[in-house]
């Protein structure tokens, strides 16, 4: 299994403010969504991941309505509520060949915490 690469509070709050490329994949349930999530992130629930970094381009844009990021993409992160998922779906687009693909391990728990939400 790859190592999977990880991303801080910190890295994640500065690429959010200025990189324009970023996929912010989160992978909780629809109703953990609902509840709260990250601005500017994507919901793909993580039996889902698989299957559409597998699609066409042209059909990832239409079902979650952003560009398909290539397969060297340098910002594509995975987040969860606490890790655990996000490092299963950031496994899965390693193994899809997503070299650069990371987890957000503090998850919507740190963020909202620091965030005060």
């Amino acid at each position: 299994m790859a190592v999977t690469k990880e991303i801080s509070y910190v890295d994640l709050k500065a690429l959010l403010g200025k990189c324009q490329n970023l996929l912010l994949v989160d992978v909780r349930t629809k109703e953990e969504v609902d509840k709260g999530h990250i601005p500017g992130s994507v919901h793909i629930p993580l039996d889902a991941v698989e299957a559409a970094f597998t699609m066409e381009p042209e059909d990832f844009k239409a079902k979650y309505g952003v560009t398909k990021p290539p397969l060297d993409a340098p910002e594509l992160v995975f987040q969860c509520q606490m890790g655990r998922r996000g490092a299963m779906a950031t496994a899965k687009a390693h193994e899809q060949g997503y070299v650069n693909a990371r987890n957000y391990a503090g998850g919507y728990k740190e963020w909202s915490d620091k965030e005060g939400k």
